[in-house]
């Protein structure tokens, strides 16, 4: 009996090691580049770092990032002056743009159809509303020489908090304990095909349903979910005016983009009352006869960022 056991750990070790060589020589992992908050408060990775992004369990999606000077995934550095004319984009993963090869980004394509322009891409995956006005007013003198400014916003997500504070959560993705779980890269495969989060998920599941046993009781679930819902939309639309009224917003240099398809149209309603620009890439997404998502991930594929591109294009030419 004790030689079985001792055969099936044996086993099982070399089991685990073979699969972790597998997953390392196909580079079925993602890599994950180091982060820091600055002198300034703002969160950012940390320079001069590359590696690649990986989606799916197959590998569907294998691109290539690289991290420049700023601490942003770029094919360029940022050098402003008043003698070129630059574009910045301002927002989260969506501009971020680890899904896609580095040198084929939205700002790479947008440069190749726009003469004379250089692309800032300030993309950092988490940012909302609140972190994209803190990181142009800490760099002040930087975005001052930018000519324009899109902020790319997902109305569910970034306007959530009235104020901005570092979001030590992210950081926490710093500690010893997690880099080191990280070196394993099994650990890591495991982690980004849902297998680890998946059960985590059951005994979370268990536990609320425990928890809110009896719950919610009166009003049916649908009317609830709806006032609830517009009560929701009224406070991010305050704490939108209230990030406004502390940065400040120039609707001649700043532009908003978003999709109207899962924007309400209470907060659209409210830019067009106030004058605030945007760019609406909602119907040129749906018009796609091809898919502008990537397959285990929700964001833009390379004909989505194309059509992006193209959105964003078309605004810069036509002002």
């Amino acid at each position: 009996m004790k030689r079985i056991i001792l055969r099936g750990i044996l086993y099982s070790f070399l089991l685990v090691l073979m699969l972790e060589a597998l997953v390392r020589v196909f580079h079925l992992h993602k890599d994950y580049p180091y982060r820091y908050i600055d002198e300034y408060q703002v969160e950012k990775w940390v320079p001069n770092q590359e590696g690649y992004r990986v989606t799916g369990n197959r590998r569907q999606n294998f691109s290539k990032y690289y991290i420049n000077n700023s601490g942003y995934n770029s094919y360029r550095e940022f050098n402003p002056s008043v003698e070129k004319r630059e574009l910045a984009l301002v927002g989260d993963s969506f501009i971020e743009g680890f899904h896609q090869n580095y040198y084929n980004s939205i700002g790479k394509k947008i440069e190749n159809k726009v003469a004379d322009i250089e692309v800032y891409e300030y993309g950092y995956a988490g940012y909302d509303f609140a972190d994209q006005l803190h990181l142009v007013s800490q760099y002040k003198n930087q975005f001052e020489l930018i000519d324009h400014i899109v902020f790319g916003i997902k109305f569910e997500n970034d306007f959530t908090r009235s104020a901005y504070k570092v979001e030590y959560g992210r950081m926490a993705l710093e500690s010893p304990k997690v880099r080191l779980m990280q070196r394993s890269k099994l650990i890591v495969y495991l982690k980004n095909i849902g297998v680890l989060p998946a059960i985590q998920s059951k005994f979370n599941s268990i536990k609320f349903s425990f928890k809110n046993l009896g719950k919610i009781r009166g009003k049916s679930k649908n009317i609830l979910k709806e006032e609830n819902t517009a009560l929701l939309h009224k406070e991010y639309i305050e704490n939108f005016k209230s990030l406004v009224k502390t940065y400040g917003f120039d609707k001649d240099k700043n532009t908003l983009m978003l999709d109207s398809s899962i924007t309400p149209k209470i907060f659209i309603d409210f830019l067009n009352k106030h004058n605030y620009p945007f760019i609406d890439i909602g119907p040129a997404l749906q018009s796609s006869k091809k898919p502008t998502t990537l397959i285990y991930d929700r964001h833009w594929n390379n004909n989505g960022r194309t059509i992006v591109a193209k959105e964003i294009c078309d605004f810069i030419l036509n002002r």
